[in-house]
Order: C-alpha cells, then structure tokens, then sequence
C-alpha cells in the first residue's frame, strides 16, 4: 500500500471538501483503503496518494504496478501434460494389470509381460490426448481479448490495457464500458451499472459519490463500482482502490478456487467395479493355483495360470473404451456447443433429474423488446397478454402517423433515453436494455433516432431521479419547447393531468386513473416490463418538466422466450426431468414468463426468495422441504440462495444440473452435479467452476447434451455387460480345466490376444452406439443406480457359461472324436471362444428392439468391428510367424468347422434367454 507520509491538501474533483490527513490518521490495508465505500472521496484520495484531477503520473504506476502485479484474476492452475498423463494411471484395474505383467516378467514370460504393457500404454495414450484435447479447449475459451480502459494519468487521459491499471488511478466511465477494477466514485452524472454478475439483481444500480453506511451490504454500496460489472447509462469517474485478486469478484474467484469438487458418479461407480475386480480376480487366482497344486502340477506353471486369470478376469478394454465412449460423447456435444470441462461429467448428465436453470438469457433472449403499447382506447401487441407477441419490423400496426396516441409514444420513448444504437449491430449499442428496445421499436415504426433528433434537437436533459422515478429531455420543436418524459408508470399517471386521446388532450379523472393502472397492472401480471410515457409543450425550455404532464400511453418490454425453449422443456418433461426456473424477478412476472416457456403442469407453485432465505438444508423442516421440492419457479432469487436450493435437492437424492453466469453464481455452480455456465455473458469465475459451457447460451443445447449423456451411459452398460460376460467366459473355461484335471485350453498369451481382439473393438463399437428414438422418453435411472446390478450380473453368468460350455465342449470333442494333439485342439478352443465371443455382441440389444433390426444391428461400428476382428483371428491361426508365438498350430478344416458351429450355441441360446426373461437394458 501507498502510505501517506506526510499532510497532504487534495482538491476533489467531486466538488467535496479539501481534506487534510495524517499518518497518524490514516489505517490502510494492503492493496486498498478499508471500506472505502464509507469514506469520502477526499480520504480515498489521500490514502491512495493520487489526485482525482490529475491522477497518477507514468513512474508512480509503473512503481505500483510491480507492487501490486497485474490487474487480473488468477486463474485456476492450467493442469500439466505431466499431470493429465499420470492421471491415466490412477485406475485401480491400471494397477492390476501392472501387477500381472510384473509376475509375468519375473517369471520369464516376457511375450505376455510386453503384450500387458502395450495395453497399459494403449489405454495411457488414448486417454492422456482427449483429456488433454479437453482441457486445453476449455483453457482457449477462457483466452478472451484484452479489454482496454481509460485513465488519467500526467493530468491527460488516455486508454492502457486493464492488466495495467493500479491503486490509485483515476478511471472515465462511460455508457457501455466493463468496470475493470474496484472503483470509489468521484464524479457522477446519471451513472448506472449493471451489477448483476456480483448480485444476481438485473435491475442496473444508480451511482453517485455520497459515501454510503460502513455496513452496507454489496449491493447497497452506490459509491463503488466494481470489477466485472458493466455501466448501462451516464458518465462518471473513479479511484481504483483494489485491482486483481483484492477485488470483490477476486475475493469470490479465490473462494470457488479453493473448493474441492466431488468425484463423477461414473467415477465412483468404475473405481468400485474396479475395486470388486480385484478382490473377484486375487480369489480366482488362489483357488485356481491351489487346486492346482492339490491335483499335483507343478507351482511354476499354476503361478503362470494364475496370472492367466487375473488376465482374463479384468476387462483390459474397459478403461480404453470408456475413455473413447465419454471422449466421443464429449466431441458430439461440442458440434453442439456443450463444452465438456471434465470427461467424466458427460455421463452424470444422463443421469439428471433437476435442472434449475436462469431465467435471462437461457430460456430467454437476454434482450429486451416492445412488445406493445397501450394507448387511449387501444392496445397494440399485447392483445394476447404475455403470450410473446412481439413487434416485427414492418408491422402495419406500428404506424405513427395513423395513430395520434401511438405516434407519440413512439417519438417519446426514442427521445427521452441515453441510449443509441450502433451500426455493427448489437455490439455497437450502447446504453439501458430498455431505452435501447424503444429506440428499436421506433426504427421499426420509421422513426430512427437521428431523423427525430433533427426535427426535435435536444437542448437539456433531466437524469433519472429516483425520488420520483421519472426522467425527462427538453426538445425544440419550432417556437416552443417539447418536453419529454418517461418513468415508472405509477409515477407518470400519478403525475400527469391529461391524457392524450384521439381528440387530442382531456383532463384525467381519479376513474381514468384507476383505469390506467389496472391496465398496467394487467399487462405487468402477464410477464411485462411497464415504462409510463408523457409529454408537454412548454413556452420556456427552463419549465418545470414534470408540471401539467399529458400521459401518451404505457410501452410493454420484456426479455422474450427463446423459441426452441418451448419444445425443449417438453422433451425433458417426456425423460422425466423437472426443469425449475430461478429468477430474480417479482413472482407475477416470473410465473407469466414461466408459462410461457411450458413449466409446470397446469398450475404453477411460486416461491419466493425472502421465504427461503438463509435456511438451513440440515434443519429443514419438512412441510418446506416438501414445498420446496415441489416448486416450478423461485421469484426474487439471491445468488446465494441458489446454493442452498442445489443442496436441498441433493439431500432429496436428485442429480442436481444448475446454469448461472454470474460470479456469485460460480459456488452453486460447483456444488451441482452438473455447473452449466454461459459460454457467451457468463464471467471466467462461473466458467472456471462449472462442468460445461454452453458456447450458444441456449437451454435446448441443455437437453441435447443430456440425451447424449444417456446415451453413454446405456453404451457403457452395454459394453461392460459384454466384456464381462466375455472375461467370465475365459475365467471358467481355464478354472474349470484346471479343476477337472483337463489340459490348458487357452494359454496366458492367447487370453491376452482375445482381450485386446474380441474385446475392445467390439466393446468400443457398442460404445459409439448412437441409442434409440426412445432413449429421452425413459425416466432418468435411480442416480444410485451402480453401472451393473443383480440383473446384469446374472445376464453375465448366463452368457458367459454358454461360452463357457460351447468352448469346453469344443476342446472335449477335438481332443476325443476328432482326436486332435492337444495343441492343436487348444487352436478349436481359441477360434470357438474368439467367434462366441464376436457373436456375443448381438446379444446386446435392447429389451424392447427387434431381433433382426435393434440398436446393435444398425450400428455400422458393430460390423466393422466384425470384420476387423474376423481378419485379425485369421492372421493369429494363418501367419505362421504369429501362430507360433500364440502357440496355435492350424486344426485342420474338421476343427475349423467344429469351431465355426460351436461358437454359434452361445448366440442362439442367448437369444433364447433374451426373450424369455425379458433383459433389462437399464
């Protein structure tokens, strides 16, 4: 901090008193004043050692430039290729197949030893390049370009990149400028700034440099303007008093950083399959060599048949093709501008139950627009009431000079504003959302601003007074003066003394008043935006603006429903997820746009914030419980509220996805389930906390990406049944050898060969499944729900014992009737297994699908599998080179044929099993 060393003199800029201050005096804390928003300009001052007219000069700030650093937020630390490498490593059934190829090294066999290794490292690479691809995708969306501000320094001002701006610098705010750093307002005319991202409230806050009390919560600080929020109107100036990590949004960014987010239910749901495998394998394994040892073999050799099985008990491919089925789904969801921040997350997103969703500019436009107006006797556009009728372009209704009344409440609302309209579109604009909606409906209607500017020059301007809520503009017009008023509509009636007809101005009676209000009041309960409008000519441009006002009429805005929002809550209606809107708007317009998007069945239950707020999840009675888990919309939401909502519905058992875009948005995010952050308006707080981005802002890129979600997860159940019943199969086929005293039928060598051949082609091809029409008219899944439960398991014992007896029966009939060498009938037991096997895959389809046509026949992935996997048996039993290190010398064509027919039992009697008992997929 900059000290005050001795009494300084500094003259506000502000028009305050001079202050004097000594060190003595002063109580400063690092990096800024504490609680300069409680202080006067003048102190501000002093303890920054700056000059609000002057500012600082180039040598002070570069000196507290490296003081204090750069002005930016720290981000969270970009995760290293040597972190996202040994993270591929961390999987329990990794571990295992370590430890095997170990014991096959110690014991010589160095062929399967290696063959162990490539998997691993297969698994390492696929894994290590699509989490790699996805970390650094979300790190380039957060490379957005460096903002520019403008300062005062050496008594001229001039623009500086934000990062350079330090303690003391005095900043010029205009309309349409983004805060860059913790301002302490010295200068002020009709400032407003959009806090939203720090309070949720969207309403923008008027600023001025009063200091306000000690205790004044955030949002009630109007002598601060804060980093990340945006200026909607006016001008103004400010010290900064806090840059970077010392600024309010820094403070929260620091807070979300160092929270700790739980494990992906598909984490924890493999990391306890792969927990189970171990203990499955390690009793395999010890039954097997003991029995061995009993029966009189020798140690070394049940060892290795040890190692054998635990080989065939852990499905090498399942964290190869789980990797590649989430990264696929991750690549899809990302054609459709779902960024994916962490793999594991595109699979909790099928198992959503809640979504609680922002209502601005998620199920909504985020953009304000007329909607209509309501004049003496006639309503335009809004005739429906909160339907979302907007004015288009053209439209013949919006004609000025065919209606006194409406040609007048256009010209009004276009005069009396700050705002203008660029000519680069909506990024050239700049001013309030609303003020710019009506300069858009004037444009519609003919009138642009500048043509109206002509004809009516504005000479003074009479700011926002928020004691009478009313702001008006002085025009000429001719010999007299047109004065030109707009406010809140209670205000304007209340204030006006005619109303302006199609006869032109009649005195307003206490019953045309109410009449006005009630329409007010009827259009506002229909999910509008109200802005009373009036007007007076005057002799003198110095009159009183808001004596014998005539009111014109009232113009209804609101932040119309996106159109695909409609269809899109409908069809996660139709997979079972509720969809909650959380708002920070009043409950009658919350409800009204809330019908309008589709929530809810029939009547809808509203909640607002105050009800709820600073309840505790852990002591929630359950009458409110129930309440609130019952809610369609929470009106007048704070931020901070929302973090409670998530957790009550997680306590409930729900999987909780939850957008927001604001900083304060940013610890509800990370406590969901699913944070979903706006790709588009959200703050890189909100981004860096969430676990997707959506780079469109659209709801209905919400339900795509949860179908995909879906989708994965019944892949990964598919291919996880298939490669355990498989593995299942090639652990009894040896256990059972071994235990009634036959030859090895398959040797470790060749069991690995099958498990890299047999089963992760086929197992990746399933995962690549696209699911069927039917997947998001399903309920979503108990989130308890493990990954296999009794059904599945029992499914893999049947399937896998049918494997099991064909490739046993196989083996018996080589070696007696068609008495092959025992080698050469180990050859009938692989190629019998390997073809059981590739057929097994079609006993993968969906309970409710076909046998001929299913989700498995019509995947293309399914038969290239196939034929790839056909090609690659033929090579291990064709290519001598190949057949000798697998120990497979050729059968003959009678023991080809055995093996052909053999591995056909399994798929024929699976399908019998199929439809007797009724396979549930999911």
């Amino acid at each position: 901090m900059w000290f005050c060393l001795s009494v300084h003199r500094v003259s506000c800029a502000a028009g305050e008193q001079t202050a004097s201050v000594s060190k003595a005096d002063v109580h400063v804390t690092k990096g800024r004043p504490e609680n300069p928003h409680a202080l006067s300009v003048a102190d501000v001052a002093v303890r920054l050692e700056t000059d609000p007219e002057a500012g600082l000069s180039h040598r002070d700030a570069g000196q507290r430039l490296s003081a204090h650093g750069p002005n930016q937020l720290r981000r969270q630390k970009t995760k290293s290729s040597l972190a996202i490498l040994a993270h591929q490593f961390s999987s329990v059934i990794v571990w295992l197949l370590a430890a095997a190829a170990l014991m096959s090294f110690l014991l010589g066999d160095i062929a399967e030893g290696g063959a162990i290794i490539v998997v691993l490292l297969l698994n390492g690479a696929i894994g290590f390049f699509t989490e790699l691809r996805a970390a650094r995708s979300m790190e380039a969306l957060m490379r957005i370009a460096e903002i520019k501000t403008r300062v005062r320094r050496d008594g001229q001002q001039r623009m500086i990149d934000a990062h350079g701006l330090v303690p003391g610098d005095v900043v010029i705010l205009e309309a349409g400028d983004v805060v860059t750093a913790d301002l302490r307002i010295s200068q002020a005319s009709n400032l407003q700034a959009d806090e939203s991202v720090l309070t949720g409230e969207s309403v923008p806050v008027l600023k001025a440099e009063t200091a306000t009390d000690r205790e004044a919560v955030l949002g009630d600080r109007t002598s601060m303007a804060f980093k990340g929020t945006a200026i909607t109107q006016g001008t103004g100036e400010g010290l900064v008093v806090a840059t970077g990590m010392a600024t309010e949004i820094g403070r929260i960014s620091d807070l979300v950083q160092s929270a700790q987010s739980e494990a992906a239910p598909l984490e924890r749901r493999l990391d306890r399959l792969g927990h189970r495998l171990v203990w499955l394998t390690f009793v395999l394994a010890v039954l097997t060599i003991s029995a061995g040892i009993l029966r009189g073999h020798d140690v070394v050799a049940m060892i290795q048949t040890g190692v054998a099985l635990a080989v065939a008990a852990v499905p090498e491919g399942l964290p190869v093709v789980a990797t590649l089925s989430l990264a696929r789904g991750m690549w899809r969801m990302a054609r459709r501008n779902a960024v994916i921040t962490r793999l594991s997350s595109v699979e909790t997103l099928g198992a959503t139950t809640v979504i609680l969703t922002d209502k601005t500019g998620t199920l909504t436009e985020n953009r304000m627009t007329v909607v209509g107006y309501l004049v003496e006797g006639r309503d335009v556009g809004p005739e429906a009431h909160g339907e979302g009728h907007i004015l288009k372009a053209g439209d013949a209704r919006l004609d000025p000079d065919g209606d006194k009344a409406l040609g007048w409440a256009i010209r009004i609302g276009a005069l009396c504003t700050n705002a203008e309209l660029g000519d680069g579109g909506e990024d050239g604009h700049a001013g309030d959302p609303m003020e710019l909606a009506l300069l858009q409906a004037a444009v519609q209607a003919g009138l642009s601003q500048s043509e109206l500017l002509k004809d009516f020059p504005e000479i003074r301007e009479h700011a926002f007074d928020p004691a009478i809520r009313m702001m008006a503009t002085v025009h000429e017009d001719g010999d007299r003066f047109l004065i030109a008023v707009k406010g809140a509509p209670e205000a304007v009636i209340d204030s006006a003394k005619y109303g302006l007809g199609p006869d032109g101005p009649r005195p307003l009676d206490a019953a045309t008043r109410k009449a006005w209000k009630d329409r007010s009041s009827k259009a506002a309960q229909a999910g509008n935006r109200l802005l009373g409008l009036a007007m007076q000519h005057t002799e003198s441009g110095e009159a009183d603006p808001y004596a014998g006002l005539t009111l014109v009429g009232l113009v209804c805005l609101n932040d119309p429903v996106r159109g695909d929002v409609p269809p899109a809550i409908r069809a996660s209606r139709a997979a079972g997820v509720r969809v909650i809107m959380l708002t920070g708007d009043h409950a009658d317009t919350a409800a009204a746009i809330a019908r309008q998007a589709g929530l809810g069945d029939g009547d809808l239950s509203v909640i607002e914030g105050h009800e709820i707020s600073g309840i505790d999840p852990d002591a929630i009675s359950e009458e409110t419980r129930q309440r609130v888990l019952s809610a369609d919309v929470f009106a007048r939401v704070a931020p901070e509220t929302k973090l409670v909502l998530v957790s009550i519905f997680q306590k409930a058992g729900h999987v909780v996805a939850m957008t927001g875009d604001g900083v304060n948005d940013a610890p509800a995010l990370k406590q969901a389930d699913i944070g979903i952050a706006m790709g588009k308006r959200g703050t890189q707080v909100a981004q860096e906390a969430a676990h997707m981005v959506l780079r469109d802002d659209r709801f209905a890129t919400i339900i795509s990406a949860m179908r995909q979600g879906r989708v994965i997860f019944d892949n990964i159940r598919k291919f996880v049944v298939y490669l355990m019943s498989c593995n299942v199969s090639e652990v009894l086929v040896v256990g059972l050898a071994v235990g009634i005293g036959l030859p090895m039928p398959l040797l470790p060598l060749q069991i690995l060969f099958l498990n890299l051949v047999t089963d992760v082609f086929p197992a990746f091809a399933l995962g690549l499944g696209r699911g069927d029409g039917e997947v998001m008219r399903k309920p979503p899944r108990d989130p308890k729900e493990q990954i296999l439960d009794r059904l599945h398991w029992r499914l893999i014992a049947v399937l896998g014992a049918l494997i099991t007896v064909a490739t046993l029966g196989a083996f018996l009939l080589a070696l007696t009737w068609l008495a092959l060498a025992p080698v050469a009938a180990v050859t009938v037991a692989f190629l019998t297994l390997a073809l059981a096997q590739l057929w097994n895959v079609f006993n993968m389809r969906d309970p409710d699908a076909g046998l001929i046509s299913n989700d498995v026949t019509r995947n293309a992935y399914v038969w290239g599998a196939i034929v790839l996997c056909l090609g690659l048996i033929g090579f291990a039993v064709g290519l001598p080179t190949l057949a000798n290190l697998l120990g497979l010398p050729w059968p003959g064509p009678q023991g080809l044929a055995l093996a052909a027919v053999a591995s056909l039992v399994p798929l024929v009697l699976g399908q019998a099993w199929l439809a007797l008992t009724g396979y549930i997929g999911r």
